[in-house]
């Protein structure tokens, strides 16, 4: 199984939301063709066809902020 479908199963899975890194959700989002745009500390994930924008910041410790992981 490749780098990205472990990360893509731990989100789907909800039960790693906190041990998720940043950097490997911004290359998940990216790999599934989403664009993106930074303003500040914001990292902005958006898609054609998709309604809903992606907003996601990342801790101090590099790690991406559980409630963002993963909006129920």
């Amino acid at each position: 199984m490749t780098q990205k479908k472990k990360i893509l199963n731990k989100i789907l899975s909800g039960a790693s939301d906190s041990s998720i890194q940043f950097n490997n959700l911004c290359s998940l989002l990216d790999a599934l063709g989403f664009s993106k745009r930074i303003k500040g500390g914001h990292y902005i994930f958006y898609k054609d066809g998709v309604e809903e924008i992606i907003n996601i910041q990342a801790l101090k410790n590099g790690k991406a902020k559980a409630y963002q992981v993963l909006n129920k």
